[in-house]
C-alpha cells in the first residue's frame, strides 16, 4: 500500500514538474504557435509626422482584427543610431515580432540580427534593411515604377526641359536612395534628354532643414525648371517655400506626399502633382505579415502567401519580399477624394 502511495506521489510530482517546465519555457521563449496572441513591436524611422503616425493606425487596426497587441514608438529625428536602443529593448521586454522601416540598412542590421537570434521576427517595410536582417520586406511599390513616375510627373510639368533637382530625406536611406538611382536611369531615356540633374539636396526629413534646403536650391539655379521630392516632410516644405516666394506654376514640383498635407499646395497649383500610396493601409499589410509569420502560416519564400485582412491575398516575391501596392496619383480633380 504504502508503495503504490509512493509511486502514485512521485508521478504527481513528476507532471507538476513537467507542466511547471513548459509553463516557464513558454513564458520567455519567442516562439510562439497558430492561435495565440503577439506583441508586435512597429519602429518608424521617427515619430511626429503624419505618414508614420497613419502607418501605425493601420497596424493597430489590423492588431485589434487578429487579436493581436502592438506598440507605436521610436526616436524623434530620422537617426538609425537611436532605432537600434528600441530594437534591442523590445527584445527585452518579450516582443515576438519587430516591424520597421530602417533608416539605413546597415546601421540596424546588427540589432536586428540579434533579434532573430532569440527567435524574433522582423518584417522591414518602407525602408529595408539589409536582406539578412529580416525575415519579410513589404516594400512600397515597386522602386523603379516610383522612381519613373516622378520623373514622368515633373516632366510633364516643365515640358520635359530645364534644370531639375532633388530633395531627398537623408543621405543614408535605402528607400531614397534606390529611387533617386531609377530617377536618374529614367533621365537617360530618350524622353527626358533635356532635362538635366544638377543638384540632390538632403533635408534629412526635417521641415526647416527641407526648406532650408529648398531655398538654397531656388537661390543657386535661378533658371530651376523643377524639384522632385520624395519625402512627405521634404514635398510638403518645398511647396511652402514655392507658394512664400511666390514661385508656383513657375518651378514645377512633385515627389511623394500625403493628400492631406498636400491638399492646399495641388490646388494653389504650387504641387500640380504628386504621388503616394496609402500609408494607414501600408502599415495594415505589413502587420498581417508579421502575424503570419508568427503563427506559422506564411513562410519567406518566394511563392509564400498571406491573407491580409480586407486587402486580399499577398505572395512573396524575389528577395523574400512581398510588394505593397501601386502608386496613387494626387491633383487637383481628385485630392478631396483621399482623407488621409
Amino acid at each position: 500500500m504504502r508503495r503504490r502511495q509512493s509511486t502514485l506521489l512521485l508521478a504527481v510530482v513528476a507532471v507538476t514538474a513537467l507542466a511547471l517546465g513548459v509553463s516557464a519555457s513558454a513564458g520567455t521563449s519567442h516562439h510562439t504557435k497558430a492561435g495565440a496572441s503577439y506583441k508586435v513591436f512597429l519602429l518608424p524611422k521617427f515619430i511626429g509626422v503624419p505618414v508614420f503616425t497613419q502607418n501605425g493606425a493601420g497596424a493597430k487596426q489590423a492588431a485589434k482584427e487578429l487579436g493581436d497587441s502592438v506598440t507605436y514608438n521610436g526616436p524623434t529625428e530620422a537617426s538609425a543610431a537611436k532605432q537600434v536602443p528600441f530594437i534591442d529593448n523590445a527584445v527585452r521586454q518579450g516582443y515576438n515580432a519587430i516591424i520597421i522601416s530602417a533608416d539605413d540598412p546597415n546601421a540596424t542590421a546588427p540589432a536586428l540580427k540579434r533579434a532573430m537570434a532569440k527567435g524574433v521576427k522582423v518584417i522591414s517595410y518602407d525602408g529595408d534593411t539589409a536582406p539578412d536582417a529580416r525575415d519579410i520586406f513589404v516594400s512600397p511599390p515597386s522602386a523603379k515604377a516610383i522612381g519613373y513616375f516622378q520623373v514622368e510627373w515633373l516632366g510633364s510639368q516643365i515640358g520635359y526641359k530645364g534644370q531639375i533637382a532633388i530633395l531627398s530625406a537623408t543621405a543614408t536611406a535605402a528607400n531614397q536612395n534606390t529611387w533617386i538611382r531609377y530617377m536618374k536611369q529614367a533621365l537617360k531615356t530618350p524622353k527626358y534628354k533635356n532635362m538635366q540633374l544638377v543638384k540632390i539636396a538632403y533635408g534629412n526629413d526635417d521641415d526647416t532643414e527641407s526648406a532650408k534646403q529648398m531655398q538654397a536650391l531656388l537661390q543657386a539655379y535661378p533658371n530651376l525648371a523643377g524639384v522632385i521630392s520624395p519625402t512627405t516632410v521634404g514635398v510638403a516644405a518645398a511647396a511652402r517655400v514655392l507658394q512664400q516666394a511666390k514661385e508656383c506654376g513657375k518651378v514645377g514640383l512633385t515627389g511623394l506626399g500625403l493628400p492631406s498635407q498636400m491638399r492646399s499646395y495641388i490646388k494653389a497649383g504650387c504641387a500640380p502633382k504628386v504621388g503616394l500610396w496609402d500609408e494607414k493601409k501600408f502599415g495594415y499589410v505589413a502587420m498581417y505579415a508579421a502575424h503570419a509569420l508568427l503563427a506559422g502560416t506564411l513562410t519567406n519564400a518566394p511563392g509564400s502567401s498571406f491573407t491580409a485582412g480586407q486587402y486580399g491575398k499577398r505572395t512573396v516575391g524575389a528577395n523574400r519580399t512581398v510588394i505593397f501596392d501601386t502608386p496613387l496619383v494626387f491633383t487637383k480633380d481628385n485630392v478631396d477624394q483621399f482623407h488621409f
